[in-house]
Protein backbone atom coordinates (compact mmCIF):
# COMPACT_ATOMS: atom_id res chain seq x y z
CA UNK A 1 0.00 0.00 0.00
CA UNK A 2 1.13 3.48 -0.57
CA UNK A 3 1.97 6.32 2.02
CA UNK A 4 -0.82 8.75 1.75
CA UNK A 5 1.16 11.69 0.31
CA UNK A 6 0.10 14.18 3.07
CA UNK A 7 2.00 11.74 5.39
CA UNK A 8 5.30 11.72 3.66
CA UNK A 9 5.18 15.66 3.60
CA UNK A 10 4.45 15.80 7.29
CA UNK A 11 7.41 13.63 7.54
CA UNK A 12 9.72 15.39 5.50
CA UNK A 13 9.00 18.44 6.99
CA UNK A 14 9.63 17.45 11.25
CA UNK A 15 12.63 15.91 9.49
CA UNK A 16 14.25 19.54 8.74
CA UNK A 17 12.38 20.64 11.92
CA UNK A 18 14.58 18.39 14.05
CA UNK A 19 17.47 18.99 12.21
CA UNK A 20 17.13 23.36 12.64
CA UNK A 21 16.11 22.16 16.16
CA UNK A 22 20.00 20.49 16.68
CA UNK A 23 21.19 23.36 15.07
CA UNK A 24 19.84 25.70 17.18
CA UNK A 25 20.49 23.42 20.61
CA UNK A 26 24.29 23.94 19.39
CA UNK A 27 24.40 27.53 19.07
CA UNK A 28 22.49 27.93 22.30
CA UNK A 29 25.32 25.55 23.95
CA UNK A 30 28.38 25.64 22.58
CA UNK A 31 30.51 28.66 22.89
CA UNK A 32 32.62 27.62 20.08
CA UNK A 33 29.62 27.15 18.07
CA UNK A 34 29.22 31.21 18.04
CA UNK A 35 33.44 31.61 17.05
CA UNK A 36 32.43 29.17 13.81
CA UNK A 37 29.19 31.45 13.00
CA UNK A 38 31.18 34.80 13.76
CA UNK A 39 33.60 33.74 11.23
CA UNK A 40 31.83 32.06 8.65
CA UNK A 41 29.79 35.33 8.13
CA UNK A 42 32.90 36.87 8.06
CA UNK A 43 34.31 34.60 5.34
CA UNK A 44 31.27 34.80 3.24
CA UNK A 45 31.41 39.00 3.64
CA UNK A 46 34.78 38.77 2.71
CA UNK A 47 34.30 36.76 -0.37
CA UNK A 48 31.40 38.76 -1.14
CA UNK A 49 33.37 41.81 -1.22
CA UNK A 50 36.28 40.30 -2.95
CA UNK A 51 34.16 39.01 -5.83
CA UNK A 52 35.91 35.64 -5.65
CA UNK A 53 35.57 32.90 -8.28
CA UNK A 54 32.72 29.80 -8.36
CA UNK A 55 35.15 27.30 -7.67
CA UNK A 56 36.74 29.21 -4.63
CA UNK A 57 33.20 29.81 -3.10
CA UNK A 58 32.70 26.10 -3.86
CA UNK A 59 36.07 25.40 -1.77
CA UNK A 60 35.17 27.86 1.11
CA UNK A 61 31.73 26.99 1.40
CA UNK A 62 32.61 22.72 1.98
CA UNK A 63 35.31 24.04 4.23
CA UNK A 64 32.74 26.02 5.81
CA UNK A 65 30.85 22.58 6.13
CA UNK A 66 33.62 20.60 7.03
CA UNK A 67 33.76 22.50 10.27
CA UNK A 68 29.99 23.01 11.29
CA UNK A 69 29.85 19.32 10.67
CA UNK A 70 32.66 18.16 13.04
CA UNK A 71 30.89 20.79 15.76
CA UNK A 72 27.65 19.15 15.36
CA UNK A 73 29.24 15.62 15.59
CA UNK A 74 31.05 16.43 18.44
CA UNK A 75 28.46 18.20 20.05
CA UNK A 76 26.13 14.82 19.42
CA UNK A 77 29.10 12.66 20.76
CA UNK A 78 29.72 14.52 24.26
CA UNK A 79 25.48 14.65 24.29
CA UNK A 80 26.09 10.65 24.00
CA UNK A 81 28.67 9.59 26.25
CA UNK A 82 27.42 12.02 28.78
CA UNK A 83 23.82 10.13 28.77
CA UNK A 84 25.43 6.58 28.75
CA UNK A 85 28.88 7.44 31.13
CA UNK A 86 27.28 9.92 33.70
CA UNK A 87 30.31 9.28 36.00
CA UNK A 88 34.31 10.52 35.24
CA UNK A 89 35.65 7.72 32.96
CA UNK A 90 38.84 7.63 31.46
CA UNK A 91 37.11 6.18 27.97
CA UNK A 92 34.98 8.78 28.01
CA UNK A 93 37.27 11.52 28.32
CA UNK A 94 39.34 9.84 25.54
CA UNK A 95 36.15 9.78 23.19
CA UNK A 96 35.34 13.64 23.93
CA UNK A 97 39.07 14.80 23.86
CA UNK A 98 38.98 13.06 19.98
CA UNK A 99 36.04 14.78 18.97
CA UNK A 100 37.29 17.99 19.96
CA UNK A 101 40.36 17.38 18.00
CA UNK A 102 38.24 16.77 14.85
CA UNK A 103 36.83 20.15 15.03
CA UNK A 104 39.91 21.69 15.89
CA UNK A 105 41.52 19.92 12.87
CA UNK A 106 38.74 20.84 10.85
CA UNK A 107 38.87 24.71 12.06
CA UNK A 108 42.84 24.76 11.42
CA UNK A 109 42.67 23.41 8.14
CA UNK A 110 39.65 26.17 7.56
CA UNK A 111 41.65 28.59 8.15
CA UNK A 112 44.55 27.39 6.18
CA UNK A 113 42.48 26.73 3.10
CA UNK A 114 40.96 30.30 3.70
CA UNK A 115 44.14 32.27 3.53
CA UNK A 116 45.10 30.68 0.47
CA UNK A 117 42.02 31.26 -1.73
CA UNK A 118 41.15 34.95 0.45
CA UNK A 119 44.61 36.20 1.10
CA UNK A 120 45.73 36.69 -2.69
CA UNK A 121 42.90 38.95 -4.00
CA UNK A 122 42.40 40.31 -0.47
CA UNK A 123 46.02 41.45 -0.49
CA UNK A 124 45.87 42.61 -3.89
CA UNK A 125 42.70 44.52 -3.09
CA UNK A 126 44.54 46.30 -0.09
CA UNK A 127 47.49 46.89 -1.75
Amino acid sequence: MKPDIRVELYRRVKSFQYAFEGWWYVLRTQRNAWIHAVISLAVFALALWLRLSAQDWAVLILTIMAVWMAEFMNTALEAVVNMTMPQPHPLAKVAKDVAAAAVLVGAIGSVLIGLLILGPPLWRKLF
